[in-house]
């Protein structure tokens, strides 16, 4: 049987969706999202992490490399801070898709940095919650 499984990670302030900047992040919880998600890739065995916690993040890409097949990661803020989550990715054999629910080049100038864009298979940004559903239409070719 092949590994269709996927690991949507979420960084810091994404438990938040559905209440923080909505005009940004939309009125939807990732929750909510997720089981749509699920239910629109049923071919993909998705999992969902969430954290704060920039370790805690590292820890889920590791694990994921043991036993997923890709990763969607929407870093945060840690994506214009973090040479610990490039690193992470750097050192893991399957793919990592970048995702953010805004286009980071529309915002502060500091967010058009991404410590992780040099070791993602790629970046998808701007397009809300859509972002995740194109990296997942990604997954859901690439098997």
């Amino acid at each position: 049987m092949v590994n269709r499984k996927i690991r949507i990670i979420n960084g810091p302030n994404l438990n938040l969706l559905g209440t923080r900047e909505p005009d940004i992040y939309g009125k939807a919880t990732f929750e909510d999202e997720l089981a749509g998600f699920q239910n629109e890739f049923p071919k993909l065995v998705i999992d969902y992490f969430q954290s704060n916690v920039e370790g805690e993040l590292i820890n889920s890409l590791h694990e994921a490399a043991r036993v997923k097949k890709g990763v969607i990661l929407n870093a945060g803020a840690y994506t214009h801070t973090s040479i610990a989550l490039g690193d992470a990715i750097k050192a893991i054999d399957i793919p990592v898709i970048e995702v953010h629910i805004s286009n980071i080049f529309s915002r502060e100038d500091f967010r058009h940095v991404s410590y992780i864009a040099p070791y993602c298979k790629g970046s998808i940004l701007g397009f809300g919650m859509d972002s995740y559903r194109l990296a997942l239409k990604y997954f859901e070719a690439y098997f």
